[in-house]
């Protein structure tokens, strides 16, 4: 049985995702600079499954992850496949925030996806939140000076993507198949055919490595399952906007492991987002007061 939706608690649970993604995806920028995209992409799987599993069996038990719709859980682990290898391909190449900024299309793509494919209503203030947001997010690319015309920043794009098709084959599988599901098949997919995929260039894990590889299937884990929860009680187009926050995270990353700071076109790019996603919370919150009933006087 799926949990009621509760825009407050999806927030909330999308912003712990954020933020644990971008821990891990710092651990993974760390590891492409010793490892392929898909072993990163099979490290990632594999190790955050033992985590996962500790979650299953503490809250749900094992008979929960028995999967219904086989289908869509393939598909997105496939989709986590693409979406990991070309992200972390880019990360070898480029800062986090870089990275970080181009991946917030995303968000875009996610609701306009959530229209078709789940039937939300998208309002024209939403809409138009979102457009400000991909404003910023334009001016932190700088079309035409680096970035977007890459090819690992093409390859970013392909990774926004692929992310955007698997957050809107959550909110399908919530209808048949429980969050552990998900989060397992997804997981479990994903390690194994990176995992085929790596064999050709494989290189020997280093044991000083193993405390960064169970940092990040750590940080990876919990940010899984806060993203499973966050798409489970909110719509897909008022949440996914969140993704925005993670540009505070990945500029404090860059600081402290790799010594780069973004630059001032960068701050004022990552303003008019942080400030659209902002609005679009308060938009939320000023349509459901609306849609409250009064209440009665005694």
């Amino acid at each position: 049985m799926s949990p009621s939706r509760s825009p407050l608690a999806a927030i909330g649970w999308m912003l712990a995702a954020v933020a644990a993604f971008s821990l891990m995806d710092a651990g993974m920028k760390q590891l492409a600079a010793h490892y392929p995209p898909m072993q990163v992409t099979l490290l990632r799987g594999a190790a955050s499954l033992p985590f996962v599993l500790v979650w299953v069996l503490a809250t749900a038990g094992a008979r929960s992850i028995v999967p219904v719709r086989w289908g869509l859980h393939l598909l997105r682990g496939v989709l986590g496949m693409v979406m990991i290898g070309c992200f972390v391909f880019a990360l070898k190449r480029m800062p986090l925030s870089t990275a970080y900024s181009i991946y917030f299309v995303a968000p875009l793509l996610v609701a306009a996806l959530s229209v078709p494919l789940l039937g939300e209503k998208v309002g024209p203030r939403r809409w138009t939140a979102i457009a400000i947001g991909l404003v910023g997010v334009i001016v932190v690319l700088r079309p035409g000076v680096d970035g977007i015309i890459s090819f690992p920043g093409l390859m970013v794009l392909l990774a926004a993507t692929a992310y955007a098709i698997a957050a809107v084959t959550v909110s399908l599988l919530t209808r048949t198949d429980t969050p552990q599901a998900m989060v397992v098949w997804f997981l479990a997919i994903m390690a194994v055919g990176a995992g085929l995929a790596a064999i050709p260039g494989w290189v020997p894990l280093r044991w000083d490595h193993t405390a960064l590889i169970l940092g990040m299937g750590l940080a990876g884990a919990l940010g899984q399952i806060a993203l499973t929860n966050a798409f489970m009680r909110g719509e897909a187009s008022l949440i996914a906007p969140l993704e925005y926050t993670g540009l505070v995270w990945v500029i404090a990353w860059d600081w402290l492991f790799w010594r780069t700071w973004p630059d001032a076109t960068t701050w004022i790019g990552a303003a008019i987002i942080v400030a659209s996603g902002l609005y679009l919370l308060r938009r939320e919150r000023t349509v459901r007061a609306q849609r409250a009933p009064p209440i009665d006087s005694l």
